[in-house]
């Protein structure tokens, strides 16, 4: 199998299972009330996303003479695993990585001795076909969360920088994970997102597909469509048929458009933008994700932003609730100062693995695993190279 051929030379590097999950809030918040020193108000936003983390060991680690570095700061790169999903016991495959992304921090000295700072995020189609780590289990990448959760709790994000670090040969130092619903509402805190088309994006199958019916087993494929799939043997006799149904929820309006010029998009209408690829491809639907997360950051950590306290608060209430992180506060903070070093001039290197001869994939389909993708060569060596040389 494929796994077989790309064991890594070295074993593998060993992923810090130390750090307890807790629950995220915004970096501005955190830099708010650690910053301004504010220890009581950190307590109580601590108690409330983060209820084992040691405030006080926080604290202390942002006092001046104490200076604390992100794991891979001191190797100069750090590497941090982006997951969206639809959102843990939400119908359709709640635990499914339906977005999946690397993004790292380049830093290095240059002539003068002054630090320089690069960006990269690379997007990892969900197709990918890989081994579940720790097992013989072959699947879409997209589903390795899942079985990592059904080990225990927590675990499907150590198993998503697992795999991570196996196909890019990079250590995998941090992970950050949204739902849809927090993705929603932060979009909507923000005021919305800002698209310019050239010219009209339409998806009028995705949210309006038909599939076999799924009620009984709690599903969301229900609303009677009156047509049916059926199944021959080989002599072309019928042996079975199952009826077909729309999703009853009519997803984004059933067909979703967005006109050409521009729009502001709210958190709605947003997710369905990030969400859409029957017509387009997996592929440009990275593209769209890489271009919408880009505005979200600019607008969540502009200085508007930063200093309305009511956004702050909504902002934590939408985040607290709706996403993990394995970081620990101190380590948001720091962040946070690296990204005030940066300054917003900072190019970011974009780039989506996909089945183009560039893009070091191939895709496969015709037997039982269906649509599948597969590196070039069938091992993750060029993929290494590429997140090797990318910053």
């Amino acid at each position: 199998m494929i796994q077989k051929n790309m064991t890594p030379r070295h074993s593998a590097m060993p992923i810090d299972t130390k750090k307890k999950k807790k629950k995220w809030v915004i970096i501005a918040i955190v830099a708010i009330l650690l910053i301004g020193g504010c220890a009581f108000a950190a307590k109580t936003v601590v108690n409330k996303v983060a209820p084992n983390s040691n405030v006080f060991g926080s604290l202390v680690k942002n006092l001046p003479l104490v200076e604390e570095k992100l794991d891979g700061e001191e190797d100069g790169r750090i590497n941090v695993v982006l997951l969206g999903m639809r959102g843990k016991g939400v119908a359709g495959g709640g635990t499914l990585a339906d977005t999946i992304m690397v993004a790292s921090i380049r830093i290095a000295e240059n002539a003068e001795g002054d630090k320089e700072y690069r960006v990269s995020m690379v997007s990892i189609p969900r197709d990918l076909y890989v081994t579940v780590p720790g097992t013989t289990t072959n699947t879409k990448i997209n589903s390795v969360y899942h079985y990592g959760e059904e080990k225990g709790k927590g675990q499907g994000m150590e198993a998503m920088k697992q795999i991570l670090q196996d196909i890019t040969g990079q250590p995998m130092h941090y992970a950050i994970e949204i739902n849809f619903e927090g993705f929603k509402q932060v979009v909507n805190t923000l005021g919305g997102v800002e698209v310019n088309l050239a010219q009209e994006f339409i998806e009028p199958v995705q949210f309006h597909e038909l599939k076999v019916c799924d009620g009984a087993n709690g599903g969301v494929f229900t609303k009677k469509s009156g047509q049916f799939e059926t199944k021959t043997n080989d002599r072309g006799k019928v042996v079975a048929q199952y009826p077909l149904c729309y999703n009853t929820t009519e997803e984004c309006g059933g067909v979703f458009t967005v006109p050409a010029g521009v729009s502001i998009l709210d958190g709605d209408r947003a997710l369905c933008y990030v969400r859409a690829r029957a017509t387009s491809s997996d592929f440009d639907r990275a593209r769209r994700q890489q271009e919408v997360i880009g505005q979200i950051k600019q607008k969540a950590l502009s200085m508007g932003v930063l200093t309305d306290f009511s956004k702050v608060q909504e902002l934590f209430t939408a985040l607290s609730d709706n996403t993990n992180t394995d970081m620990e506060l101190w380590e948001m903070q720091r962040f946070f100062d690296l990204y005030k070093k940066m300054g917003d001039n900072v190019e970011i290197k974009h780039k989506v693995l996909d089945n183009s001869e560039e893009g070091l994939l191939y895709s496969h389909e015709g037997d039982e695993r269906g649509y599948i993708l597969i590196p070039r060569g069938e091992t993750y060596d060029r993929i290494r190279e590429l997140f090797a040389t990318i910053i």
